[in-house]
């Protein structure tokens, strides 16, 4: 017969190695390995995403028209130019930058950009050679909104040649600072060569 003593002790060491828990067991949070891929429990390694490219839509425009580049071209213009501005632009106008030299055509003006200034006074000389029957020239506000160019000035005459501007008067930006505007010359009969020339006084 096994003493009561012992049998009491015996069975509180049972009690006590069944009810405790084994150090070798790691607690139920350790499962939880983060940044551990495929691990049990494992968080999800977050992977960057590109937003897929917009690209937008090509807009129809008029592509500008070419500039000549022959020199016998502009060579052969140049007089005719010179001739129209000796007649139509005020006594002491100077001609601004290098004459414009391309093809127009109904549509496909020959445009450029300049800075009037104030206090100063400008004219703009334009011929065409033929088969242009209709050349007119206009300076075009310069402004952020896409396709919206108001007209500040147009000329008056009819047929290849036009002139901006014209003696006794010349046009005068009225606001005290300077502005950029677009020197535009425009075939409304025919397609060809034409060449325009800014001048300041």
């Amino acid at each position: 017969m096994i003493p009561k003593t012992l049998l009491l002790t015996s069975l509180a060491l049972i009690t006590a190695v069944g009810c405790k828990k084994t150090d070798d067991t790691p607690p139920a949070s350790a499962a939880y390995q983060a940044g551990t891929p495929g691990g049990a429990g494992a968080a999800a390694v977050p992977t960057a995403t590109v937003p897929p490219a917009v690209t937008a839509a090509p807009t129809a425009t008029t592509p500008p028209p070419a500039a000549t580049t022959d020199p016998a071209v502009a060579a052969a213009i140049q007089p005719m130019l010179t001739q129209v501005a000796s007649t139509q632009t005020v006594a002491g106008s100077k001609a601004l930058g290098a004459a414009m030299v391309g093809n127009v055509a109904p549509g496909a003006p020959l445009e450029s950009q300049i800075m009037l200034q104030p206090n100063k006074c400008y004219s703009v000389v334009a011929v065409g050679m033929p088969p242009i029957a209709e050349l007119n020239v206009q300076f075009l506000a310069v402004t952020i909104i896409p396709g919206m160019a108001p007209i500040l000035a147009t000329d008056q005459d009819t047929g290849a040649t036009a002139v901006l501007g014209k003696k006794p008067n010349c046009y005068k930006w009225a606001l005290p600072l300077p502005v950029a505007v677009k020197v535009s010359v425009q075939s409304a009969g025919g397609s060809g060569v034409a060449a325009a020339q800014v001048f300041e006084k």
